[in-house]
């Protein structure tokens, strides 16, 4: 009787589910596996960026960038202020002993391309200089760098004069043509002397640097950077000049002077002209900053994605602006690697929206590697 009760029980179960007119397999199916997010990693990225940067660029004997990626072995002094910027990117990032050697070596090779001097015609490239030099310092505590660093910082402030109402010129041999790639640059370096060494005359003239930056070349209202003033000697300013590293750099001059002084006006300045990038379609036309050509102008949106990274990841910047610069730094970062970057070589294209085509500038490459730096950086600091 007992196994009659049982089967019985199983007879009505199974009427039941055929009047439910329902599939016994439905019972069993297991739910449909969800996509598995895939994490960028940056830091991976930029290794690969870095090393590209060596084996295309890199001048084994004599210790210095090379002009592009076919071993052309024109010299340009201020590329390689960058390049030393980048290596210390590196070496902040991961400690690797082979960037300290490879810094070391590239000073020495600049040194002798420049005529065994790391002074300058030119006082912007001078600045850049100067500005790797003591970061090199201040991040490896040798004692080389400072004394570089130094050196030309008193340089550097020969370049002022009452032409245009003062300002550093832009070279020795034109001294009455002022612009921003030599201005701004150099109160950033005095705003960090001082920071590091509390001399009151560094701070004096950082500050007499800015405030005629300030005056003389910043529209005081949308906070766009002009490059110049008397270029042709007409006493006219280069207004139609809009680059990117021209923002950069007086982003960082505000930005330091902020630091040096607790002042709110520097800071004010810095997020109008950040806002300002950040909003320009000519700057950055669908989000994404412009493309300047190689040469020189390679480097350019690299030293931006510098200075804009700094500002958005100091304390004093309000969260929601903080989150603005982010997302503007990481749609550059993700345009560049996923159109701008030809691989598996990691060389970078002038356009960070489309792959490279041939041969690559070393301005070029440097300025895709500060782009993946910052972006490693930033996911570090776990801001995306």
């Amino acid at each position: 009787m007992l196994s009659f009760r049982v089967n019985a029980g199983a007879l009505l179960g199974l009427v039941f589910l055929a009047a439910c007119n329902e599939p016994v397999d439905d019972m069993i199916t297991p739910p449909a596996p969800q996509p598995v997010a895939v994490v960028a990693n940056w830091a991976a990225r930029a290794d690969s960026a870095q090393a590209a940067l060596n084996q295309s660029f890199w001048a084994p004997t004599d210790y210095y960038y090379l002009q592009n990626s076919s071993g052309k072995p024109d010299f340009n002094y201020w590329w390689q202020g960058h390049g030393l910027d980048v290596l210390l990117d590196g070496y902040q990032r991961t400690k690797v002993l082979d960037y300290i050697t490879k810094m070391q070596q590239l000073q020495q090779g600049t040194k002798k391309k420049n005529g065994n001097t790391y002074l300058n015609n030119f006082y912007d490239d001078m600045a850049w200089q100067a500005l790797a030099n003591l970061r090199a310092f201040q991040i490896t505590q040798d004692q080389s760098y400072k004394a570089t660093a130094q050196l030309l910082w008193t340089d550097l402030k020969n370049g002022w004069n009452t032409e245009q109402g003062g300002g550093i010129a832009w070279k020795k041999d034109q001294r009455d043509y002022k612009n921003t790639p030599a201005n701004a640059p150099v109160a950033i370096l005095g705003a960090r002397l001082y920071q590091l060494d509390r001399n009151p005359d560094d701070l004096a003239w950082a500050t007499k640097i800015y405030d005629w930056q300030k005056k003389t070349l910043v529209d005081p209202t949308s906070g766009a950077v002009w490059d110049g003033i008397n270029r042709q000697g007409n006493g006219q300013i280069d207004k139609d000049w809009r680059f990117t590293y021209n923002q950069g750099v007086y982003i960082g001059a505000g930005l330091e002077l902020y630091r040096a002084t607790q002042q709110s006006t520097y800071l004010d300045d810095a997020n109008r002209t950040a806002g300002y990038v950040l909003n320009d379609s000519q700057l950055a036309p669908g989000g994404v900053l412009k493309d300047e050509g190689g040469g020189d102008g390679g480097l350019f949106k690299g030293i931006l994605v510098r200075y804009l990274a700094q500002l958005a990841t100091d304390p004093g910047v309000a969260a929601a602006t903080r989150a603005r610069y982010v997302s503007f730094l990481k749609f550059n970062g993700e345009s560049l690697y996923n159109k701008g970057t030809r691989r598996p070589q990691y060389l970078f294209n002038t356009n960070w929206t489309s792959q490279p085509g041939g041969t690559v500038d070393g301005s070029t490459q440097l300025s895709g590697v500060m782009m993946f730096e910052v972006m490693a950086d930033l996911q570090a600091r776990k801001l995306f």
